[in-house]
Order: structure tokens, then C-alpha cells, then sequence
């Protein structure tokens, strides 16, 4: 089988190079580290490029741009993948504000760009896209909640295994990048509607894991955990640090996507994350680290909570739980949390040496 990854050096594309590489598949991924534009040296993705291609023989990387149309056909037409994993993006809704062009171009024009090649050269593939929750814009923000000791959740019994996919994407502030990824991401089911193709768009959570080079602009489990393991300082933005997120390790989002690329259906839309039982507000992640790892944090609080900001967000994992019965999460948050500690620790101490 062919696989054909964007954003390969990223978390979840680098998960799923290392996943259909290691399984012995041709594998290509396209990156051309524009994380490092859009996060300075902290987002620097060359390291992960240097390690895929050092492991796996049967992988090769094309450093170019997904807004660059007659670049992106001319791969998918010597390539011909079986399976595509979209997984690059513009992912900070921050600095979305400062480049909109930018950003919507990557999220908006970049998908566009790989769906038309798609359609064009290999109409029998599917097609698979890593959306985020921030489609729904801020409408979770306006759902009945009820506010605990140091946390919220959603009150009463409709969304109280999380959001659904039912949830409207209209009337709502979304943030630039919110609606960009929107875009990308209508864009992706009418490919698979109108067409018949074989897409779906998964909706993310918090997506994490030990690889997620996370800022303080973007990657929250990461950035916290970070800052915790190196004595720095932590600001939470709003919601008295009471907001809530769910988080899901980037193998499973993997396992997701393997289950949809076995039985594919045309234009679909998933919600994919933690769930409740993989969910935290940022005062109970601090009161993890201080309690389970020793890890104690110094934080500090800003009022201002961002533009678009979810004050509680949790996936209802009901439908795709119900499309592909086999998917079940196998990385508990406590168990995201030890890996990751144990990662940045080792990785502290190796830049100590």
C-alpha cells in the first residue's frame, strides 16, 4: 500500500509514518517545516525529518508547500497513493489573527489543493483529514454548565457524554483559524458527497502525545508539561483555569483513521478526542503534576481569556464508536501524562549533559 502523509514531521503525521512504515508500506510524506514560521525555534520540525528518514528506508519526504497547486498534483500523479493522511495545518488560533491570509491559505487552499489532486489522479484512495473541534467555534460556550470547585461540565443529560457532531457550526465566533479549518473541512465531506469519494474529516480534540512539540500559542498538555519539567513559569488565560479539555494520544487518532481507511464511507465527519474520562481542566492538570510526579508549577493568571475559547470541551465519541465498533482509547490521560513527563525529562536532562 501506498501512504501519502502531510505535515509528516508534526505529531500526529510523524504517528502515522511510524505506523504504516514500521507495517512496511511505501510511505511519503510532504513537510516543509513551515512550523518553524509559525513558532520560531520551538516549532522546528527538521529534528523528526532527520529521525524518519534515518529508520525507515521505505519512507521519503518531498520538502514542499501544500499551497503550491502544480506541486501538489504532480506527487499524487508519480505517487498514487492508496491512502492519504492530511494532517498539516496552520494549528494556532492566535496566530491566525496575525497572518489571515496565511492561515487560511495552509488550512483552507491547502486542503482544496490535495482533494482536487486527489479526485484527479487516485478517485479510488481515501482520503482522511485532521480537522479540530474548533469548527463548532464558541457555540459549546453557550451550552447549559455548571461550575465546580475546578472544573466545569456540561449540566443535564443531552450533551453529557460531550459534543456530538449535531452540534451547529453557524452563529458562533470561531477565530480565524476556526474558520479556516471549517473551510478545509466542509470542503472534505462535499469532495466525498458530490464526488462519491472516500473522505472523512476527524474532528480533534486535544491532540497529544511524547513527540508534540508544544507553545504556549498551541499544544496545551505539551506546553504545561513542558514548562512544569523546566521550573517555568505557566500563564492560564481566563476561566479562573477551570476550562476544560479532552485529550487523546496521537496513536489512537491513528488507530481511528486505519479503521476508516479499512471501511470508508463518503463525506463523513468524526469527532475525535479524549472523551469525558480523558478530560481536565488546567487546574486539575496541575494539581497531577504536583501530586503524581512531584512536578510543582508556578503559574500565572491573565482575566483575559483568548478570542473563540472553549470554556468546557469534551468529545462525544458515540459515532464513531458506532461506525467502527472496534475503536476503544488505550491511552488513559494519567498514562499520556507519565509519558510525557518521562519524555521531557529525559530530554531536559540529555540537553543538561
Amino acid at each position: 500500500m501506498k501512504v501519502l502523509v502531510t505535515g509528516s514531521c508534526g505529531l500526529i503525521g510523524s504517528e502515522a509514518v511510524i505506523h504504516y512504515a514500521s507495517e512496511g508500506h511505501e510511505v511519503m510524506g510532504i513537510d516543509n517545516n513551515l512550523r518553524s514560521y509559525f513558532f520560531g525555534a520551538k516549532g522546528d520540525t527538521s529534528g523528526v525529518r532527520t529521525q524518519l528518514q534515518s529508520e525507515f528506508e521505505n519512507y521519503r519526504h518531498q520538502q514542499i508547500d501544500i499551497r503550491n497547486r502544480e506541486a501538489v498534483a504532480k506527487v499524487f500523479e508519480g505517487f498514487k497513493p492508496d491512502f492519504v493522511v492530511h494532517a498539516a495545518a496552520q494549528p494556532s488560533h492566535d496566530w491566525a489573527a496575525r497572518e489571515p491570509f496565511t492561515d487560511f491559505e495552509v488550512n483552507a487552499m491547502g486542503t482544496l489543493n490535495l482533494l482536487e489532486a486527489f479526485r484527479t489522479h487516485t478517485p479510488n484512495g481515501v482520503f482522511a483529514l485532521m480537522s479540530t473541534n474548533k469548527v463548532y467555534g464558541d457555540a459549546p460556550n453557550f451550552l447549559a454548565m455548571e461550575e465546580g470547585e475546578k472544573r466545569y461540565d456540561y449540566k443535564g443529560t443531552f450533551f453529557k457524554k460531550g459534543i456530538d457532531e449535531t452540534l451547529s457550526v453557524d452563529h458562533c465566533l470561531h477565530s480565524l483559524f476556526g474558520a479556516s479549518k471549517l473551510s478545509g473541512d466542509i470542503i472534505c465531506q462535499e469532495y466525498g458527497r458530490y464526488f462519491q469519494l472516500k473522505t472523512a474529516a476527524f474532528r480533534g480534540g486535544c491532540l497529544t502525545g511524547s513527540r508534540h512539540a508544544g507553545v504556549e500559542l498551541h499544544g496545551f498538555l505539551s506546553y504545561i508539561v513542558h514548562c512544569a519539567v523546566n521550573g517555568l513559569p505557566y500563564t492560564i488565560f481566563g476561566y479562573k483555569g477551570k476550562q476544560v479539555r479532552d485529550q487523546i494520544h496521537s496513536s489512537d487518532v491513528i488507530q481511528a483513521l486505519e479503521l476508516f481507511r479499512k471501511s470508508p464511507r463518503c463525506g463523513e465527519a468524526y469527532n475525535l478526542g479524549g472523551g469525558y474520562e480523558n478530560s481536565a481542566s488546567v487546574i486539575e492538570i496541575v494539581d497531577r503534576l504536583r501530586k503524581d510526579f512531584g512536578l510543582d508549577l508556578e503559574t500565572k493568571y491573565d482575566p483575559q481569556a483568548r478570542k473563540g475559547d472553549h470554556i468546557c470541551y469534551y468529545s462525544d465519541l458515540t459515532k464513531i464508536k458506532n461506525h467502527f465498533p472496534s475503536f476503544k482509547l488505550t491511552m488513559s490521560l494519567d498514562s499520556i501524562l507519565k509519558e510525557m513527563v518521562e519524555n521531557a525529562s529525559a530530554t531536559t536532562t540529555r540537553k543538561a549533559a
